[in-house]
């Protein structure tokens, strides 16, 4: 079997779902209130307490085998990163490098983002920095709920500030993405196609060798517009 031989997202879905800007208006009306779950409060402790409450904060959100978490700390050294999924089999995977060699800010941390992400909200924490790498796209029409961007935890996500940016391979993802975006901060986000010379998840490799257009939606969350710990 070839390794390069990923294949875009399928989908009778060809534009931005119709149904996106209500949906999302509907969650900004009505605030997501699901009680939280004692784990998820345990590994937004844990996710902390190697922290020493000053250096940038980086989520890397839905951070699967966490080799984009690995990476992200090697790029930001003065940085405290944080890699989150709710798989524990995906984040025991071996590493590329051996423990001994892992950057040492840095924490893996098992949690469901829909209570992490509002738990970070209701704590008050800012990052610097937000990526959402290649999520699930649930590309069949009936799924659009199951996107993160019509999911009703959406609205917390600008709450933590911070450069925020999503990567896709799948462009109607990004162009939603970026919709809901506009919707719920009222600002414009770039979404643009981009090039993956140093690539940060094993997916992102794949998708690139396999000739794939790969999309990203970025937008700057902090007050100022200038990105803490800056440029990626």
């Amino acid at each position: 079997m070839s390794y390069a031989n990923s294949r875009i997202p399928e989908s009778a879905q060809q534009d931005v779902h119709e149904h996106l800007a209500a949906r999302v208006a509907r969650h900004l009306a009505a605030p997501f209130r699901k009680p939280f779950s004692d784990y998820n409060r345990n590994a937004l402790d844990l996710s902390l307490a190697g922290w020493d409450g000053r250096a940038p904060l980086v989520l890397d959100a839905g951070c699967g085998v966490g080799h984009s978490t690995i990476e992200l700390a090697r790029r930001h050294p003065d940085h405290w990163v944080i890699g989150v999924d709710q798989s524990e089999d995906r984040l025991n995977r071996r590493k590329p490098y051996p423990a001994a060699m892992l950057p040492q800010n840095m924490v893996f941390v098992r949690a469901d983002l829909v209570d992490y992400w509002r738990l970070l909200a209701e704590a008050g924490v800012s990052l610097a920095r937000h990526y959402i790498l290649y999520p699930n796209p649930w590309p069949k029409i009936g799924h659009l709920a199951r996107r993160w961007h019509a999911h009703p935890v959406f609205p917390f996500i600008p709450m933590l500030g911070g450069a925020l940016e999503c990567r896709s391979n799948w462009r109607v993802y990004a162009h939603e993405f970026a919709l809901a975006l506009s919707l719920v901060t009222g600002r414009d986000p770039v979404c643009e196609t981009f090039e993956a010379a140093s690539p940060l998840t094993p997916f992102e490799r794949k998708y690139r060798d396999s000739g794939q257009i790969l999309f990203r939606v970025t937008i700057d969350l902090n007050p100022t517009g200038v990105a803490r710990g800056g440029v990626a």
